[in-house]
Order: structure tokens, then C-alpha cells, then sequence
């Protein structure tokens, strides 16, 4: 390995021998980092939990849209309620000075597609101290290990805990400062460094559908959001069909056939069938096992066709900016991994090029890859006792 991938090792494993409690802690004091709707979604849960809570934004239209408006809305599932911003109490406090935002809080939630949370990661560095937890939401494919690397090389000597957890409790459609939730299922979560439960116990309080796994090498494989989404949005139409029930000549389809899940038909199903295949054939190669299958993949990412569990379906600047994330932050770093492991991935591939066509833009090339986190040894051996060796902690 590099020695610049040596010393990242080295000091993530140090960082494991921490003041870390061994109960469960409670997390009083928040911070979120992001201002769109995964952010205020965050934020109004913490506060609905009794959390105080400071939300950052560099951007002044977001803090403005928040602070004009009522607060931030919650309808249908959930904690229902409108919950105030940047009142002397019980309220959502907004700022646009991060250090501020950061410097006593208990959890950092980092927030926004990938480019957004590796900005946040580099310039954290700083302003970060022992103990504090950092959450990325979702942290989708190496995203806790590229925030460690982005931590490491900006000077971070704190021993935090970066938790990589694959998605919140509720899909969401916003409606101007109103956010509509309908229930995701269990998502994929764990902690840089491994053994630190704990901390996904205590962030139970915001984030109750966490589904605990061993290290963050297993939960990156784990994040089968683009393997659903890209199926859905890129293969829905007439050569393929969908999932949705036929509408007779001059009807309209009614609004609760309008979903995500009605998007995946038998098609689609048999290519999230294949890209699920070779996911599972890359992890093991680095040593993980017992990945959901495509139907239990189809439902946390998908949610449901009929019932309360429905996952609204994006509209095309939405639709979009998953394809950018999907490729950035789940794709790409998958085919890094089976790069280094000598396996093919054709039809990860093809998706890979449908949506940059799509994008009008070579996306992959900002891809989250192994060798932009120092990993350039063409041994897969010893690429994965590295990646062991930060995930667990061990020296």
C-alpha cells in the first residue's frame, strides 16, 4: 500500500483507542449541515425529540426560504407538525458561520449529494473535537472512508466516529417550506471505527430504522440505492413498461398509482436482479456476505405500490440528481472495487454510461474510487486487510 494510505490506517486505527462511552449516549446537541430537504428533515426530527438544533447553510436563498416561511412542515408520517426556525426556544437555529454551527455539537449530520458532504468533510478538519459523531445521509458506497481520508489530509487529529448510514426514516416530497413523509424500511448503517454500536443506539433517538452492520466496508455494499433507481428512471417506458396498472384509453391514472414502486416492472426487476448480482460478487471478493436480495432492495429504495410505505416519484431535476449521485457515490465505487478485484460489471457499466448520456456530462470521473483514498496497490489482498484495518480500528 501507499505510504500515504499507511499513515491514513495508522491514524484511524489510533483513533479507536478513544474516551468513547460504553453506554448508550444521548445526543442532545445537533448540527446539520445542508439546508435542502434531507436537512430540514433532519433537523425537524431532532427537534421533535427535544434536541437542540443548529442548521448551516452556506447558501443565504435556503436560510432566507426557511426563515420567511413558517418553519419547517411535516405531514403525513411521523412527527407531524410545523416546527419553528430561529425562535428564542424550542426552534430550529439557523447560521451561515460553520464553525459556530459545530463547535458544541454532540452529531454533525452531513447532508446534500456527494460533493456537498466531501466539502463539509475537508473543511471539518479544523473544527472538529474527541468524541464528537459525524453522520452522513446516505453515505452510500466508501463514504465514510473518504470523509476519514478527506479528515486525515485536512490535519483532523480528534477521534470522532463517522457513521455511514444508508438512508433516513422517510422518503420525502416537498412542497415549498411542507415536506410530505411517507415510512422507509430498515437502511443499512455503520461506524468508522467498527465496535462503537453504541453510537448507532444513541443516533436510534433521529434514526430508529438503522439496521446495525459489522463495519462500513459491509454497509457500503449494502447501499442498493442506484441499483433500483437507475432501472426505474432509465428503463420506464414503452419497449420496457412498468409496473403500473394499466390505464384504459382516455383514463387518467389515479394519483396513488403514481409511485416509485409502479415504475419497476418485470424488467426492470430482472436488471436490479443482475446489478444485485454483481454487487454480491465484488463484496465477496472482499469479504462480505449475506447482501439483501433484489426484492428486499426494491423495498427499502422503492418503498411500496399500495399502502403507506410509498415512495413518491421524482420529478426530472430529481430524477437527475440521483442518477449524479447514484454514479458519483454508489456506481463508480463498485467498479473501482471490482477493478481492483479483476471482476467485470457489464451491466453496472452500461448503467453507468445510459446516465452520464443522460447527464450530458462524464459524471464517473468524479467517482468515488480507491485510489483517490490513497488505495493504489493492484492487490486485492492487501487492499482489503488496509480497508479491515481502518473499518475495525485495529493497529
Amino acid at each position: 500500500m501507499t505510504n500515504a494510505f499507511a499513515e491514513f490506517a495508522d491514524a484511524a486505527s489510533k483513533s479507536s483507542v478513544s474516551k468513547q462511552p460504553s453506554s448508550v449516549p444521548s445526543y442532545d446537541r445537533v448540527s446539520v449541515l445542508g439546508g435542502g430537504e434531507d436537512a430540514r428533515l433532519i433537523a425537524a426530527l431532532c427537534l421533535a425529540e427535544g434536541a437542540n438544533v443548529s442548521l448551516f447553510s452556506a447558501y443565504g436563498t435556503e436560510l432566507e426560504a426557511m426563515r420567511s416561511s413558517s418553519g419547517v412542515s411535516l405531514r403525513g408520517a411521523g412527527p407531524v407538525g410545523t416546527y419553528q426556525v430561529d425562535r428564542a426556544s424550542n426552534a430550529i437555529q439557523t447560521t451561515a458561520e460553520l464553525d459556530a454551527s459545530v463547535k458544541d455539537a454532540d452529531v454533525i449530520f452531513l447532508t446534500g449529494p456527494v460533493h456537498k458532504q466531501r466539502t463539509y468533510a475537508m473543511v471539518l478538519a479544523d473544527h472538529l473535537s474527541d468524541g464528537q459523531v459525524l453522520v452522513l445521509a446516505p453515505g452510500r458506497s466508501l463514504g465514510a472512508l473518504e470523509t476519514a481520508w478527506f479528515l486525515r489530509i485536512g490535519g483532523c487529529t480528534a477521534d470522532v466516529t463517522i457513521v455511514e448510514a444508508q438512508g433516513l426514516p422517510y422518503f420525502v416530497r416537498a412542497e415549498g417550506a411542507v415536506l410530505n413523509l411517507t415510512p422507509c424500511g430498515p437502511v443499512a448503517a455503520a461506524t468508522l471505527p467498527s465496535g462503537r454500536r453504541n453510537v448507532l443506539a444513541g443516533l436510534a433517538r433521529y434514526l430508529p430504522n438503522l439496521d446495525a452492520k459489522d463495519s462500513v466496508l459491509a454497509s457500503g455494499f449494502a447501499d442498493g440505492s442506484a441499483l433500483v433507481e437507475f432501472p426505474a428512471l432509465l428503463m420506464s417506458g414503452p419497449a420496457l413498461g412498468s409496473g403500473a396498472v394499466p390505464v384504459p384509453m382516455g383514463g387518467m391514472p389515479l394519483a396513488d398509482n403514481q409511485n416509485f414502486a409502479a415504475l419497476i416492472g418485470d424488467e426492470q426487476r430482472n436488471l436490479i436482479e443482475q446489478l444485485a448480482a454483481e454487487r454480491t460478487s465484488v463484496a465477496k471478493a472482499f469479504g462480505v456476505r449475506g447482501l439483501a436480495d433484489a426484492d428486499a432492495l426494491i423495498e427499502i429504495h422503492a418503498g411500496v405500490v399500495k399502502g403507506a410505505a410509498t415512495r413518491p416519484v421524482p420529478d426530472q431535476d430529481g430524477a437527475k440528481a440521483l442518477l449524479r449521485d447514484g454514479t458519483i457515490g454508489s456506481l463508480v465505487p463498485l467498479m473501482s472495487a471490482a477493478k481492483m478485484a479483476g471482476i467485470d460489471l457489464p451491466v453496472t457499466q452500461a448503467m453507468i454510461t445510459l446516465a452520464s448520456a443522460v447527464l450530458g456530462a462524464d459524471v464517473a470521473a468524479a467517482g468515488r474510487r480507491l485510489d483517490t483514498i490513497g488505495i493504489t496497490t493492484t492487490d486485492i489482498d492487501t487492499a482489503r486487510s488496509a480497508m479491515d484495518a481502518i473499518a475495525t480500528g485495529r493497529t
